[in-house]
């Protein structure tokens, strides 16, 4: 099996977009890739776990919160590139839920936590990806 950087396939990753009222849970990466920016909860699924475990549990891990029931939300994938060719590769599948309890706090590779309202958004310079999952997981909540 290969690493991360520079794979020969892409990696599964799981995200989840939990809404608390109208705001939104972010997470500031504290590991690469794009360490320091803000995104959504989430990581690499794990051998033998079932996709929305892996949601559930990277959401604990990485924020203190657990989610009520879950859905689909998107699929993305996250490809970054450099001069040496594709430097991560990752299908990101992306749930969404409302937050049932827990005291957001950043844990695991994480930074910071952030509640925000809509109209906070453009604050943490989201990607776009990551702004239409949000609006995705939005319409289907």
């Amino acid at each position: 099996m290969t690493g991360r950087e520079y794979p020969d396939r892409p990696w599964v990753g799981i995200g989840i977009v939990v809404f608390d009222g109208d705001r939104v849970l972010l997470a500031r990466r504290g590991k690469p890739p794009r360490v320091g920016s803000w995104s959504l909860p989430g990581g690499a699924q794990h051998l033998g776990e079932r996709a929305e475990a892996a949601a559930r549990r990277e959401l604990l891990e990485e924020t203190g919160i657990e989610a009520g029931p879950l859905e689909l939300a998107a699929v993305v994938d996250a490809i970054t590139t450099d001069e040496r060719g594709v430097r991560y590769h990752y299908t990101i599948v992306d749930f969404c839920g409302r937050r049932s309890g827990g005291e957001d706090r950043p844990g695991d590779d994480v930074a910071a936590t952030a509640w925000a309202l809509p109209e906070e958004l453009s604050q943490y310079d989201l990607t776009p990806d990551v702004l239409r999952v949000i609006a995705e997981a939005r319409q289907r909540l």
